[in-house]
């Protein structure tokens, strides 16, 4: 019968194996400490500082909202056709986009992030929302779009906050027989197509040059 001699290791002082965690725990430290010095993304910094406020809901999709005034009643769909009051603003309380008058939006004709929070709005509501730039304008765009002009370039890159209020909403296709009908009286009086109303308002009045609806 053989017998396996198993060659022993030579016994190691015990201030070497303290040496050796007192150098493992510094390099973890050390780690810890780079990782926490080094510059954080700001959009995702600005929206987990902002996600701890008082009365702030964030949405599966990362957007963000406070209710100011909840209004009542059922929430537009994407066959409806909003009439709201806004103003959009960047992370320094720049105002970048504002309402003149009560403008219609169709709830699918902006960005996904606005039109979701058009969705959760009642009739009479007034929400505030963030925006992040994936849900804005910051998001896909379509083949053989132009470049961005600077403002949209900087838009797209930043949280947008947009106080909203929803003063009604019908159906596209109310809208679209209200525009006929009001089209046809223009006609026969001769007169000019309206500017103001849901009907005869032209979306996106007072938008970035060049741009369509808010968050369109």
């Amino acid at each position: 019968m053989s017998t396996v001699t198993a060659v022993p290791l030579r016994p190691t002082k015990r201030g070497v194996i303290v040496a050796i965690w007192i150098a493992v725990l510094a390099a973890i430290a050390a780690a810890f400490l780079l990782a926490a010095a080094a510059p954080g993304d700001p959009v995702s910094d600005f929206l987990a500082r902002n996600k701890r406020q008082k009365g702030v809901v964030e949405t599966p999709s990362g957007l963000q909202y406070q209710v100011i005034a909840p209004g009542s009643g059922p929430h537009p769909t994407d066959t409806d056709v909003t009439l709201v009051n806004y103003e959009g603003k960047l992370p320094d309380g720049t105002t970048f986009d504002k309402s003149q008058q009560p403008t219609p939006l169709p709830v699918t004709g902006v960005v996904p992030g606005f039109s979701e929070a058009l969705k959760l709005m009642s009739k009479g509501a007034k929400y505030r929302f963030w925006v992040k730039p994936s849900l804005g304008y910051g998001g896909p765009r379509p083949e053989g779009a132009p470049p961005m002009d600077p403002q949209m370039e900087k838009l797209s890159k930043n949280v947008l906050t947009f106080d909203v209020e929803l003063l009604e909403f019908l159906p596209m296709e109310t809208v679209r027989r209200m525009q006929m009908q009001q089209q046809m009286m223009q006609q026969k009086q001769g007169g000019a197509p309206g500017a103001g109303g849901m009907p005869g308002a032209v979306p996106g009045a007072g938008n970035p040059p060049g741009e369509p609806a808010p968050g369109q």
